[in-house]
Formats: C-alpha cells, structure tokens, sequence
C-alpha cells in the first residue's frame, strides 16, 4: 500500500517542534501532513524575530530536520552562534518547509479533533477508528481529514496570560489594551521606539521573557541618556537569591547572562522593582495613564504603558472531543507534569521524555512543544525535538527506539521552582540548593538590532 493511500498523521502547527515532527514522521517512512493556521512556515516565530534566542544554532536544528535538509546543499550555521527569531525562520524553518513541500498547508486552521464517528462519550470500538480532522480554510472552506495520529504542536503563543494575580483579566485590564503590550517590545522599530522612550512603562512577570523586556528598556535610556524613560518591575513574588536566573552556574549562557543584564537594569536605576504585587484593577487616571491595584489595595504611580509578559496557556478548545487526561494545574499530561511542575521542580533540570509521559487514553494523539507544557515555562526546542523523535518512533511502532532517552538537557542552575519563591523562607532555601553563586551585575552587549531573548529555542514557541 502506498503511503498516498494511508491516512496521514497530521501535525497541527508549522513552528520549528511541529515541521520537526514532520521530518522524524518522514524519515520513519509515514505519512504526515502539517497543517497550519498562519500564511508561512514559523508565523509566531515571526512575531518575536527581533528576539535573540539563548539556545545557540547547535542547540536549535533537529537532526532529522538536518539529515532532510542536507541533500539540498542547506548549510548549517555555525553551531555556537546564536540566532535570532528571524535567523531561525530564514535560515532553518523556511528552508526545513520547503523540502517537506506539500506535505504543509498554509492557512489551514484546526477547528476539531475527534474519532472519526464517536464523539469522547462512545466506548464502542473507539481504538479502531481513526481521528478526524476538521479544518477551516482562509478562503471560507471547510475540509474533513482522516488521520492516522494527531501530533499536536500548535504551541501557546496566541493565548498569553493576563495581567491579574488571580489568573483572571484584572479589572479594566480589556478597557486599556491601547496602552497594553503582551509581547516583548521590538525597540529596533522606530514607532515602537518612540512609543516607550521617554515614558514610564510597567513591566509585569518574572520569567526570561521579562528580564528581555527590562534589558531592552534599560538599554533604551541609556542609549539617549534619557532619565525619563524609566521601567516599574512588577513582581508578584519577593525578590531572592534565584529572582535573577543561574547566572554563571547556568549551563546555557546566555540564559545566565539575560538574568545578570535584567540584574543591572535594577542596580542601575533604570528599573524599580515592586515585590508582592498581584494586579486586581488597571484604572485610568484624569490624563489617561495607567494605575495598577494591588489585591491589598496598594496602588503603583501611573504609568504610560504596560508590559505584561506572565506566560502562555494552551488553546485546548479544538481538542474537547478527544480524550485527554491532563494535570488539573498545569494542563499538561498527568505524566509530564511532575517533571516540570514550577511548584516542586528544583534546579531546573526536566527528565528527557518522550511518548510515554505524553500519551493520552485516546491512543494516537500527542501533544508536544510548548503545548504539551500547559502553563509551565521554560520549555527548550530541544525538549521538543526529543519529543517528536520519540513519538514518530512510537507511531512507526519501534517502541525501543520510542523509550530511548537520547538527550541531555542543560541545568539552569536555578534552584526551586517559580511556584516555591512565595514562601517565607524562599531566601533560606535558596542558599543552601545547588550552591549557586549569587549573581553580579554585567553589561548588556546585545539589544539593538537584536537582544539576548527571552527564548529557550522555541516561543512555538
């Protein structure tokens, strides 16, 4: 029977861990068809393509992808450089797209998945119905397909967190999204530029993707020798040992340096930090700036715009059909969960895993990438490779190469999870876990044309 015949796997998502499933589903001799929404290979790469990755090109090329490209003359770049959002779209997940050709279709939204004729109540011969796929097409068309597996990587990107301590949009969060950012400001367009130098912007998070947005507005008013523009570091957390990352104990060091470079912004005056603050309201004032309230009713000097940078959360909507068994916090499978759950996870190392913590009770259907970490961070685009190498083995039906762990993940040296850093002896726990050096301040070296990033490899991820 030839592969045309054989209903395909389909991947949901054209980022760098869906087109790298794609060329492991390929190289195992099956059948996939990548399915995404955007009108190009890596769309929501491209959102962030003025952001430097902390991961270096050796770190960010899947070998299968590689082993794809290779007979067409690609060239990798050099290893220990690293690439920004945009190098990565132009010089990898463009080229990776084109060789699988037809097997990625553009403009191509997943809508639904199911079992085909059984809806996630019937039992009835469930396992030996394949999936179905419905899709909805730029052009208003409506398509069913017929899938083998489902392998979805659609990532988080387009469902940020919002700016409420609670989880919730905060009150007047909606109202002020003229002067609301969820994104990492690119300060190397002029109108961007200008909407932030010479304002007061709060900045609110605590992750690698705020620590990018604190360097970057430092850098911003130290390049004009500018006093007014000025950054409000909003944490809903206390400051402590691990506040600002590994530095030097991280074993990615550019993921160390950002933490050091945000570090600066704050010992250098060009950032103020808040601690304890979970956003209740967001009000205007009488000439329209911004007013965060606190939960406990502090309220912060306005502000002329807002940063919110809190995380991602997957879109599960599209998946209500099939059977998931998911982690009530984390909404991440129940056996991946406890390997990167930021309420216990300790010096951030993850278990490599594969397609045994991310199986589900309707056999077939996976969820990988930055998806299949829910709300959790720090997810690597080299977790996602081994993921997807994992489970197309699974899927081709070699499951000792499926439960082989061919990777090693790099340490944060980063002790205790997000989730701990609330504790009243957060500090103590600190000084006595990995025996991490405290961080000193350093000099940011690269903001513009593109900053040190708040990405580990993959903003979909």
């Amino acid at each position: 029977m030839s592969t045309a015949s054989v209903p395909p796997v389909v991947v949901i998502g054209a980022g760098p861990v869906g087109l790298a499933a794609a060329a492991h589903l390929s190289d195992r001799g099956l059948n996939p068809l990548v399915l995404e929404a955007g009108h190009t290979a890596g769309a929501a790469v491209h959102d962030w393509a003025h952001v430097r990755l902390f991961s270096t090109w050796g770190e960010v090329v899947d070998p299968a992808a590689e082993k794809l490209l290779a007979p067409t003359g690609w060239s990798k770049p050099d290893v220990g450089t690293y690439p920004s959002g945009g190098d990565w779209i132009e010089h990898y997940l463009r080229p990776l797209a084109a060789v699988l050709g037809d097997r990625v279709r553009y403009g191509a939204k997943v809508t639904g998945v199911s079992k085909a004729g059984r809806d996630r109540i019937v039992d009835a011969d469930r396992d030996t119905q394949p999936f179905v796929v419905h899709v909805q097409h730029t052009d208003g068309r409506e398509e069913r397909i017929l899938a083998a597996g489902v392998i979805d990587a659609s990532g988080t990107w387009d469902l940020p967190s919002p700016a409420g301590g609670s989880g919730l949009p905060a009150l007047g969060e909606r109202a002020a999204a003229d002067r609301i950012s969820y994104r990492i400001p690119d300060l190397t367009d002029p109108a961007v530029r200008d909407r932030y130098a010479g304002k007061r912007t709060a900045v609110i998070g605590s992750g690698a993707s705020a620590f990018t947005a604190l360097a970057a507005l430092a850098e911003l008013a130290r390049s004009q020798d500018d006093t007014a523009t000025k950054t409000v570091w909003v944490l809903r957390r206390g400051i402590s040992g691990s506040t600002f990352g590994g530095g030097d104990a991280d074993q990615l060091p550019a993921r160390g340096a950002l933490g050091l470079a945000a570090k600066a912004a704050v010992d250098d005056g060009h950032a103020e930090a808040v601690t304890g603050f979970r956003t209740e309201a967001v009000e205007r004032d009488a000439d329209g700036r911004l007013v965060l309230v606190a939960e406990d009713g502090r309220r912060l000097q306005d502000v002329d715009e807002l940063i919110v940078l809190t995380g991602f959360r997957p879109d599960l909507s599209f998946l209500s059909e099939v059977r998931l068994r998911l982690d009530e916090r984390l909404q991440a499978p129940v056996e991946l969960a406890p390997l990167i759950d930021p309420n216990q996870h300790s010096c951030g190392t993850v278990y490599p895993h594969g397609h045994r913590e991310l199986s589900h009770p309707d056999s077939g259907v996976y969820l990988v990438g930055m998806k299949s970490y829910g709300r959790a961070p720090t997810f690597l685009a080299m977790t996602g490779y081994e993921q997807v190498r994992s489970v197309a083995a699974a899927l081709a039906g070699d499951i000792e190469a499926a439960d082989r762990v061919e990777l090693v993940l790099p340490e944060t040296g980063v002790c205790g999870g997000s989730g701990l850093f609330d504790t009243a002896d957060a500090s103590e726990a600190d000084a006595d876990c990995c025996t991490t050096p405290a961080p000193q301040p350093v000099q940011l070296i690269t903001v513009s044309p593109s900053p040190v990033t708040a990405s580990g490899g993959c903003c979909n991820a």
